[in-house]
């Protein structure tokens, strides 16, 4: 009676700290609880693995092997009273208890463990293994034998669970010192920093905190530090080893919700939710077990417990996940610029990498190189090191020697993961040398004396240019500004405005100390020219072309009065877009020949012969209509500008200029960076004249544009000659998900579940059109179900990814949920 009563208080503890988990979640509008926190210090246990002959500590050993020594010395204080055993246990899978012999015993007041520790050998057929620190009690080694024997699953999980926590505690850790690190009067320092870190590392990061005064951004990238570890990439996160456990594993379920956010964010809250996991499924008389996490440095392994030891019946088992036994898994990790060109000589020298954070966040991928090889093949390894601060591998070539190597190089990162030794990523070095730099056609007489313009030079050693300085033929400095615009050619602007035309040299330098290379340029007098005024009738806005249409203050045409708009250069010329400054010039007529006044700003007058162009062709929407695609939706699209990516859109247009529509003209139907565009015609069957003014249009989006398309569309006129005009607004392209159904448990007070497929194109959901109780999707999001309020009915309330200002139902039925 009395255990059964003890099982039962177990029982309602865990309810409890379930309840209890829920309110301080719901309380904070998503945060997490503070008590996956592990911050109380445990022992420490001293660990070494020797593979071949071969030993490293624990820190560098990501993986066991069969046939693996396991060095293992409980680091406790002499002056400890309570007596642990430790126990080390092999495991082979969740329905193959293992056998007896595969569990060690281990007694850590023993003399001779205390002063040498013990040895153990890892069995054939292993898969996981398990560290247990168990005071002692009577029949303490068999009561957790047999523990172990009789659930192993539940210590399978618990590894999979530790190890995956260990290693995501340390990307947080790592984020968070080098963070400390940092200035925090220093808001550019930070801001540079704090996003390196955050991408290197996979961890989340509040932009919103760079909105705050600078002595504030600091601690609030370093809040909530529950929060921030992302998904890695390269191993199975422990949230998803949790949720893929038995439907009736309540506890597992809250982790995986938005609620919780286990599901989103935090690794911690999965250990909180093992731990009322093994109390509740393996409560004995003697002990309750309670998870450790490893923080491991060298040989030591640091243990870090989120709830304290108790040393009263039942007593507290801290368990301690070791590296699974299986084969290595390679850290995948991949360049973040697969075409740049990096120089060898440059320092800092930074490779940039992603795809493996716990590379950057552990010992376990060591011994880093630059693999290259010399022109006599010989191999050159220059030293590499993962710096997250800096967002890749930080490589000294301080002892490279240049004429060893070819002025362009391959260069390897290799290292060691664990034991085994692996290769990876490859990037296109620089060698800087001594080189010729060649200057466009287009570029040749573009320095014009008073004011400040820009030239390209071209050369393979553009990557490696540490400094340009530009002089006149005074000998004064001219201040420039340039980029590497590409890997063999740098923009370089020349601030010419208080120059002197004249020659001009340019010194060019490289990384590495070689001298640097020397280039003479000229500076230019100009007075502006003027080629041409274009404009159309019915037009506001013309174009000037000519040279130094910097100096243009007005232009008059027919008493019209035209300000500058926008300076750009094409074609070695200057091109001026001028803008009337009252209505449409309507006296202008097509093929008129007036004379152009153009007012310069040093007082002149200048006279351009012009000639009107005929009016570019001009229509108006007065209709249009949306039809649904083929597959019927349950979503209802409420703005009739929304366009379903496999719907259907006819709208009606009415010419303007000229007053019948060609038979020619075609519109042209494009999205807003006109990236997809299609052009629709009489003779395409997709213009169908009305009567003669009006003409209808048919777009079928999927059909022209494919499925990639979203976003805003807009339509303009084009006639026979090519004459295009103005673009108009047409309507927002946007994707629909497939949806499939809604199940509801029947507890009013959890959400439902709607499953489907293409979620990821849903902004957010809520069961209200004020959207006061919503869930968001976030970026990335791949699954086929998605937690969302319980429906008003049948009725939900969506926003699209590719119009979340716009509110639109969806009406599915909703099923009991039969789990």
């Amino acid at each position: 009676m009395s255990q059964t009563m003890n099982h039962a208080h177990l029982r309602e503890w865990v309810f409890r700290l379930l309840l209890f988990t829920l309110v301080i979640f719901g309380a904070t509008g998503g945060a997490r609880a503070e008590n996956g926190a592990f911050d109380l210090a445990g022992p420490r246990v001293e660990m070494t693995v020797n593979r071949a002959g071969k030993t490293l500590p624990i820190a560098e050993v990501p993986n066991l092997q069969p046939g693996d020594r396991l060095w293992i010395h409980p680091d406790l204080p002499d002056n400890q009273s309570v007596h642990y055993l430790l126990v080390i246990a092999f495991l082979r899978g969740t329905t193959n208890p293992p056998p007896d012999d595969w569990f060690t015993r281990a007694e850590t007041w023993n003399k001779n463990v205390r002063d040498e520790g013990i040895v153990v050998t890892v069995p054939h057929d292993a898969q996981q293994a398990l560290l247990f620190l168990a005071p002692v009690t009577g029949g303490d080694f068999d009561t957790l034998r047999a523990t172990v024997r009789s659930k192993p699953g539940v210590f399978v999980r618990a590894s999979q669970d530790l190890n995956q926590a260990g290693l995501d505690r340390t990307r947080s850790d790592k984020y968070l010192s080098e963070l400390k690190q940092t200035s925090n009067f220093n808001p550019k320092v930070l801001h540079d920093r704090s996003v390196l870190l955050a991408k290197t590392l996979g961890i989340r990061l509040e932009e919103q905190c760079f909105d705050r005064p600078p002595e504030q951004q600091s601690t609030c990238l370093t809040q909530n530090t529950d929060q921030l570890v992302l998904d890695d990439g390269h191993s199975e996160s422990m949230v998803s080893a949790l949720t893929s456990g038995p439907s009736t594993d309540l506890m597992g379920k809250v982790s995986a919700t938005p609620l919780a956010g286990g599901g989103f964010y935090s690794p911690y809250v999965g250990a909180v939710v093992d731990l009322a996991k093994l109390m509740g499924s393996l409560y004995t008389a003697s002990y309750q077990y309670i998870p450790a996490l490893s923080v491991p440095q060298h040989a030591q392994v640091n243990l870090r417990l989120n709830n304290p030891p108790s040393f009263r019946k039942p007593m507290s088992v801290i368990v301690m996940g070791l590296p699974a036994v299986e084969a290595a898994q390679l850290p995948p990790l991949r360049s973040l610029d697969k075409d740049g060109v990096f120089c060898l000589q440059k320092s800092p020298l930074v490779l940039p990498v992603e795809g493996a954070p716990v590379v950057f966040s552990t010992d376990i991928a060591h011994d880093f190189v630059l693999h290259l090889q010399g022109k006599a093949g010989e191999a050159v390894d220059l030293p590499a090191a993962a710096d997250p601060a800096q967002g890749g591998f930080l490589v000294d070539a301080h002892a490279l020697s240049a004429g060893t190597l070819d002025p362009s190089v391959k260069g390897t990162v290799r290292g060691y993961w664990g034991f085994d030794s692996f290769e990876g990523p490859a990037f296109r070095m620089l060698n800087a040398h001594s080189t010729t730099w060649t200057i466009p056609a287009a570029d040749q007489g573009a320095l014009i004396a008073g004011r400040e313009d820009m030239i390209h030079v071209d050369s393979d050693a553009a990557a490696c240019v540490q400094e340009i300085g530009i002089q006149d033929e005074r000998g004064t400095e001219i201040k420039t500004a340039w980029a590497a615009v590409k890997s063999n050619e740098l923009e370089i602007h020349v601030p010419l405005k208080d120059a002197a035309a004249g020659p001009l040299k340019m010194a060019i330098q490289q990384f590495g100390g070689i001298p640097p290379d020397q280039i003479d340029l000229h500076a230019y007098s100009e007075a502006a020219k003027l080629d041409a005024f274009k404009i159309s009738a019915g037009d506001q806005q013309g174009l000037l072309a000519g040279t130094r249409l910097d100096q243009v203050n007005s232009l008059d045409l027919q008493g019209i009065r035209f300000e500058p708009a926008k300076l750009a250069r094409a074609s070695q010329q200057d091109e001026l877009y001028l803008s009337a400054t009252r209505a449409t010039p309507a006296a202008l007529t097509p093929g008129e020949k007036l004379v152009a006044r153009v007012d310069l700003k040093d007082g002149r007058v200048l006279d351009l012969q012009t000639t009107v162009e005929p009016p570019r062709p001009k229509v108006a929407l007065i209709g249009k209509n949306v039809q649904s695609g083929s597959a019927r939706s349950p979503v209802h699209l409420t703005n009739q500008d929304l366009l379903p990516q496999d719907g259907r859109m006819t709208f009606f247009l009415k010419t303007e200029i000229p007053e019948s529509f060609p038979r020619t003209e075609k519109i042209e139907v494009a999205t807003a960076d006109s990236s997809f565009d299609v052009l629709l015609s009489v003779a395409d069957g997709n213009l169908i004249l009305q009567d003669s003014q009006t003409v209808m249009a048919v777009f079928d989006p999927l059909k022209s544009f494919g499925a990639s398309a979203f976003g805003p569309l807009r339509f303009r006129p084009v006639d026979a000659d090519g004459g295009k005009g103005d673009w108009q607004p047409l309507a927002t392209l946007v994707r629909l998900p497939s949806f499939k159904e809604v199940r509801c448990p029947d507890s009013p007070d959890k959400q439902c579940g709607l499953a489907g497929s293409n979620l990821f194109l849903i902004d957010s959901v809520a069961s209200d059109p004020q959207f006061t109780h919503t869930v968001s999707v976030p970026i990335g999001f791949a699954d086929s179900s998605l937690n969302v309020p319980r429906p008003n009915g049948t009725l939900l309330y969506i926003k699209l990814r590719d119009d979340p200002a716009t509110v639109n139902t969806l009406t599915l039925a909703v099923l009991p949920d039969d789990q």
